[in-house]
C-alpha cells in the first residue's frame, strides 16, 4: 500500500514546515486538504486510513484530512479540443481521432493547511472570527 508511503511524507512535510515557521510555535494542525487526480494511482479510501496512521503522535494527530479530486484530462495538440479523460483514461481525440496529451489529473499536492489557533488550547479568550466565504 503506498497510500501510506506518501500519508509519511505528507506528514513529514508538514511538520519540517511548521518546525521552520517560527511563528507556528506549538500549533497543531486541524485539517490538511490534499489534491489527489484521480489519475495518480491514489486510492483516495486508502491514503485516509494511512494518514491517520502516519498522524498518531504528531501535530496531525487530530487533524481532518480533506481530499479534493482533481478529474482527468486531456487536449488534442491538433485540434486543440480539451475533454475530461474518465477512467480508465480515454486519450484519442473525438474530434480528430489523433493521441491526446493530459494535462491534468495526476496532481498529488499539498493545497491547504489550517492551523489550531494555540491560545484556545490554552484558555485563552477565543477572539472574533470574521465571516470568510469559502470557495
Amino acid at each position: 500500500m503506498h497510500e501510506l508511503a506518501i500519508a509519511m511524507a505528507v506528514v513529514d512535510q508538514v511538520e519540517s514546515a511548521l518546525r521552520e515557521e517560527a511563528e507556528a510555535g506549538d500549533a497543531r494542525v486541524r485539517s490538511l486538504t490534499l489534491r489527489v487526480g484521480e489519475l495518480s494511482g491514489v486510492v483516495p479510501e486508502a491514503l485516509d486510513f494511512s494518514f491517520g496512521v502516519a498522524a498518531q503522535g504528531t501535530v496531525l494527530a487530530d487533524a481532518r484530512l480533506l481530499i479534493e479530486t482533481v478529474e482527468g484530462r486531456a487536449r488534442c495538440g491538433e485540434c486543440g479540443r480539451d475533454t475530461a479523460t474518465g477512467m480508465p483514461p480515454d486519450l484519442w481525440c473525438g474530434g480528430c481521432s489523433r493521441a491526446m496529451s493530459l494535462t491534468g489529473g495526476r496532481e498529488l499536492e499539498i493545497a491547504r493547511v489550517v492551523l489550531e489557533d494555540p491560545e484556545i488550547r490554552r484558555g485563552g479568550d477565543v477572539p472574533e472570527a470574521s465571516h470568510v466565504p469559502h470557495r
